[in-house]
């Protein structure tokens, strides 16, 4: 990426399947790219549904604010009704990608799958958000080799070039809101983080490792998202159903920007 990431924090909504109307989304866009327009430290992603983008696209101006999709498939081009491929994506200006997200796995999407999509965005210079997480939390620590797997499997084979366009948001599942079985503290966080950034070095090497921004991906809002960031050593969030909640995406924006950063 070619921000510093000690110094720009990553603050990403992912609306899923909403709103249900142009007018809506463009309403919200703007609620979004004011807030990114203010907060100097913050890097500001709104990842739409497909039919949205190219609408959105229109009115970026500037850097602070930029287009992300949900997903992608792994082809530039061809009999492959339904899906959008890489080049489709970043012909609108779209940036960034979310693969591998945990809905996306739930209906069926494989490690192998994910890891094609992966490559393939990466290819096209797509900054690619890598989803990783587990269904539930263990005591005896199982969920840190599942975590390891997805990592691994994901990102078998992608030349080490393309790291630096690389960014990994872990999303306990257990904590997210549709599905909350408690709740994930970011000294948790911290111990995962360490986790996944040893996991990296291992597979492109420390060097380019430390550099590869680590999102929390669980249920953060405007009170959390500062105690994670500061203790919990994320260099940003995946916002999902908060995201949707113009004045508190605000508020999340703004807590990310004033948030200390060491």
């Amino acid at each position: 990426m070619a921000t510093d990431k000690r110094i720009k924090r990553l603050i990403v909504a992912n609306w899923k399947m909403n709103p249900s109307s142009k007018i809506d989304a463009m309403k919200m866009f703007g609620e979004a790219r004011k807030a990114g327009a203010r907060a100097t430290r913050v890097q500001t992603v709104v990842c739409a549904p497909f039919p949205f983008l190219s609408a959105m696209a229109l009115e970026i101006t500037g850097h602070r604010t930029a287009l992300g999709a949900q997903d992608c498939f792994y082809e530039r081009s061809g009999a492959y009704t339904g899906e959008v491929s890489p080049s489709q994506l970043s012909s609108l200006g779209v940036r960034f990608v979310i693969l591998g997200h945990s809905e996306r796995r739930e209906m069926g999407e494989s490690n192998e799958l994910v890891s094609r999509k992966v490559a393939a965005a990466l290819k096209e210079g797509l900054i690619v958000i890598l989803c990783v997480g587990e269904r539930a939390r263990d005591d005896e620590g199982n969920y840190f080799s599942l975590v390891k797997q997805q990592l691994e499997e994901c990102l078998r084979d992608i030349p080490r070039r393309y790291f630096l366009n690389l960014c990994v948001a872990y999303e306990p599942i257990w904590a997210i809101s549709t599905h909350a079985s408690g709740v994930e503290s970011p000294e948790d966080m911290l111990q995962m983080g360490i986790f996944i950034r040893k996991t990296l070095g291992a597979i492109c090497g420390k060097d380019l490792a430390v550099k590869v921004p680590i999102l929390y991906g669980g249920s953060v809002d405007e009170k959390s998202i500062a105690g994670f960031i500061e203790r919990g050593g994320v260099d940003g969030a995946l916002v999902g159903k908060a995201s949707l909640l113009p004045e508190t995406f605000t508020q999340i924006i703004k807590s990310a920007n004033e948030s200390k950063i060491d």
